[in-house]
């Protein structure tokens, strides 16, 4: 537990350093068997103590620490949905912010798959409808999800993003914000995106999840 409390504390400070937690916004989670440890609420991801993070048990009891972040119930959403799910993230980033605000390229992602990247660490990013922050019903809509995904965009918020590692949340939590920037920038000028088959394939070989019918 006290490693991954400090992997926990590295990728957050990395996740900040790289100008993508304004404020006190965002939080980190990571999955230790049936507990998970998260942000406290209100926390700076730049200046977290692994000695000061909350701990919960997969139904959202506080075992221990201070109070986590009010957004813990989408962390809670990902582990249940699969078991592989190691971490997750959440982020107010600014491009992946401005793509929330944006209707979704398509019913199972809200940005097209325009490099391999997007779609080998995170793939099909579906838009949840809004909700006020710390929504448990928002939660249980991304947990009732009928199709398989690993990160989605909460509308007119932001990013959330889980991996099978921290290391892969976080990264996909980068990729999330990259790939909303270039769809941003790209606007509505003709584009060419990955062919279903490029992004099937790549999904395929990388265990991530594109849907070649959009």
């Amino acid at each position: 537990m006290n490693a991954l409390a400090h992997e926990l504390v590295a990728a957050a400070a990395h996740l900040a350093g790289l100008g993508l937690s304004p404020g006190s916004s965002g939080n980190v989670s990571v999955r230790d068997g049936d507990r998970v440890l998260t942000t406290p609420t209100g926390a700076d991801l730049a200046a977290l103590d692994p000695h000061g993070l909350s701990v919960l048990d997969l139904d959202g009891r506080h075992l221990d620490g201070p109070a986590p972040s009010k957004e813990y119930p989408l962390h809670l959403a990902f582990y249940r949905r699969e078991h592989a799910t190691r971490a997750v993230v959440h982020l107010h980033s600014r491009h992946a912010a401005a793509a929330s605000c944006r209707s979704p390229w398509s019913e199972r992602s809200a940005l097209p798959p325009l490099t391999p990247y997007f779609v080998m660490r995170v793939g099909q990013i579906p838009l949840l409808p809004y909700a006020p922050p710390g929504d448990p019903a928002q939660a249980a809509g991304l947990e009732r999800i009928a199709f398989p995904c690993r990160a989605a965009l909460l509308q007119n918020h932001g990013p959330v993003v889980a991996g099978t590692s921290l290391r892969a949340a976080t990264e996909g939590a980068i990729e999330v914000e990259e790939a909303s920037a270039l769809h941003l920038l790209l606007g509505d000028q003709p584009v060419r995106l990955l062919t279903p088959e490029e992004a099937t394939a790549l999904a395929t070989r990388y265990g991530t999840y594109w849907d070649p019918a959009r």
